[in-house]
């Protein structure tokens, strides 16, 4: 079988490591349990954790046990990584209900069962109760605070004010590390790159109390060719979860990804073969569509099921050859007397009044074949029917029902 870390190198999900060599050794020689942490702040995983679990899978066909680690105990802080502002505190009944939802969706992904299959660890296990003066001197010792001021995830916080709550998320991540090699002899760490001091913190915490080999992998975040992180809608991320995206809508995000970005989607998100996804995406022409059609298909696919990859497949491609009958639809509150500013607003279409409004002056706005020139326009405008077709440029395509 092929080393997993080559599998992972080909595909494009190593950013950052450490003693790469030995980590390549390790992983050819035998099966080992490795974890990437998840934060319960959602009642759903986001694309933002996607390229992480795909990770994991890979890491598991080729014979290692993942462990999801989910942040009970951290959730409760927060982490700062990323972050100019403090997070919102969660209560801990709010965070129990995260974990029990992103429990689910890890089973899209991982098998749980037979010798390597899957675990979800939660790390409210060892955390809540734990000893803050043992902690202290257990675990503080090896911690430079000068050190951990230089660090990334730190820095940003920097400027506003970073408090001693959130100073404190290194050391319990660390010490999740500590604590998953103590039970279940974890020798890996993967995250995102993001969350690279982090996760080399507790590599280093668990060599230098234990005197042993730990290891840490970092994925890319998925990134747009301006340096954006990719998963941003109309209506907010881009959830895993069918009621906070629908399938449509998440077939359609990726059904729409720039040209320059379908091969490294492909390679990250799919488990298309390598070659297969040179074939299709070697060309630079309108054939590149073929591959962004695969790309989303693939993709819901693995997120939400075939039959509902096929059912935003289909819709899809009535919306685009004006089928009213199999295209997705939204119901709206409402007569004829509605204005088109609230059917934007009230299909999702636009966040606010404001960006319908902008929308309309744009000239970007249809009801059926008409185009929409009048920000006061409503509805009977157009047509006396509570049924029609709302078009929003050349990639929004939704059957509106007035109710």
């Amino acid at each position: 079988m092929k080393n997993a870390l080559d599998v992972l190198r080909e595909r494009g999900f190593v950013g950052q490591t450490v003693y790469e060599d030995d980590l390549y050794e390790l992983l050819g020689k035998e099966s080992i349990p490795f974890y990437v942490g998840f934060d319960p702040t959602a009642d759903s995983l986001h694309i933002g954790h996607y390229i992480p679990i795909m990770a994991m899978a890979h890491m598991q066909k080729a014979g290692h046990k993942p462990i999801a680690l989910v942040g009970g105990g951290t959730g409760m802080i927060g982490d700062p990584s990323g972050r100019t502002d403090l997070r919102s505190m969660l209560t801990k009944e709010q965070i129990e209900h995260n974990v029990e939802c992103i429990k689910g969706q890890m089973a899209r992904f991982l098998t749980f069962e037979g010798e390597n299959g899957a675990m979800i660890v939660n790390n409210a296990d060892w955390l809540l109760n734990l000893n803050y003066v043992e902690f202290l001197r257990d675990i503080g010792v090896y911690f430079s605070v000068n050190k951990m001021l230089t660090a990334e995830c730190f820095k940003m916080r920097m400027e506003k004010g970073l408090s001693f709550l959130e100073f404190n998320y290194m050391l319990m991540q660390a010490y999740d590390f500590l604590m998953l090699n103590e039970k279940f002899g974890v020798r890996l760490e993967m995250g995102g790159n993001d969350q690279w001091s982090n996760i080399l913190a507790g590599a280093d915490l668990i060599r230098r109390k234990k005197h042993i080999d730990a290891f840490a992998v970092t994925c890319p975040l998925l990134l747009n060719s301006e340096g954006k992180k990719m998963g941003k809608t109309a209506k907010g991320a881009l959830w895993l979860s069918a009621d906070r995206t629908t399938p449509y809508e998440f077939y359609q995000y990726f059904r729409n990804v720039e040209d320059v970005k379908v091969e490294e989607c492909l390679r990250l998100l799919t488990f298309m073969p390598l070659d297969e996804i040179m074939e299709l995406t070697k060309y630079r022409d309108e054939r590149m569509n073929y591959a962004k059609e695969r790309l989303a298909y693939e993709v819901t696919k693995l997120v939400h099921g075939v039959e509902e990859a096929e059912k935003a497949q289909s819709q899809a491609k009535a919306a685009f050859g004006g089928n009213m009958d199999d295209m997705p639809e939204v119901e709206i509150d409402g007569d004829g007397s509605l204005s088109v500013i609230d059917v934007l607003v009230g299909a999702g279409a636009a966040k606010s009044k404001g960006e319908a409004r902008r929308l309309i002056e744009g000239g970007g706005v249809k009801i059926g074949d008409d185009k929409v020139t009048a920000i006061s326009a409503v509805v009977s405008d157009f047509t006396n029917q509570n049924e029609f077709v709302l078009h929003k440029g050349k990639k929004f395509h939704v059957k509106v029902t007035l109710k």
